[in-house]
């Protein structure tokens, strides 16, 4: 943080702040939540399967209740899980370093939460530190949490930021999602060549063109 003028520090830790409240209300709204019981999950499979005309009671799909309500506990596991508590464990043993860290091209499997159809693509995060760093896989692991939500992209992209901000307390984050929805491109307009790109950029990254260049660089390594 050295070099910051004080009111700029002041503006970051505000929205450190701000950010934070945002993340509580979050986890507050899911508290309401009355979970329904795995039966009642199945009997809504059923009923779903006969509303689209088939009979839930044939052979081909008499388990697949079963199976949808286990693979949504897959899909949908980051409401069980918290993400800010993935960041709590940070590191000041970095000889100094205060540039930028980055990881991109993280594959995303998320839903829309108007439609529950998936939305697939890659993740890119950037953040500045101040005196700590948090290892690089719990970035990931904050994203694959909010991936494993009903989700839209904006709003996914800023619980991230949001995240890593209140969290760390950074100079500054950098966050770019590029994804297709399939509620776009199997139904509807079904435009299957459509991309969504979202960013956002907090502290000493927003108003930078450096981020926006480093994260949509092509790819220089073998996937």
């Amino acid at each position: 943080m050295a070099g910051k003028p004080l009111n700029e520090i002041g503006r970051m830790d505000m929205n450190a702040a701000v950010d934070g409240l945002r993340a509580q209300s979050e986890n507050e709204r899911l508290a309401d939540v009355k979970k329904p019981s795995r039966e009642e999950a199945e009997a809504a499979v059923r009923t779903l399967i006969a509303w689209a005309g088939d009979n839930p009671n044939r052979e081909g799909l008499i388990d697949t209740p079963g199976h949808v309500v286990r693979a949504y506990e897959e899909f949908f596991e980051g409401y069980n899980e918290d993400p800010y508590k993935e960041l709590t464990r940070t590191f000041e043993e970095v000889e100094g370093y205060e540039d930028m860290v980055m990881l991109r091209d993280i594959n995303i499997e998320s839903h829309c939460e108007h439609h529950m159809v998936a939305i697939l693509g890659r993740a890119h995060v950037a953040y500045v530190p101040t005196k700590k760093v948090v290892g690089i896989s719990k970035l990931a692991r904050v994203i694959e949490i909010y991936c494993k939500r009903l989700q839209t992209q904006e709003t996914m992209t800023a619980q991230i930021a949001d995240t890593i901000n209140a969290a760390l307390q950074p100079q500054g984050v950098a966050i770019l999602i590029e994804a297709k929805h399939q509620c776009m491109t199997t139904r509807g307009i079904k435009k299957p060549d459509v991309a969504t790109i979202t960013t956002q950029f907090t502290g000493v990254l927003r108003d930078h063109p450096v981020p926006y260049t480093l994260l949509t660089l092509p790819t220089i390594y073998p996937v």
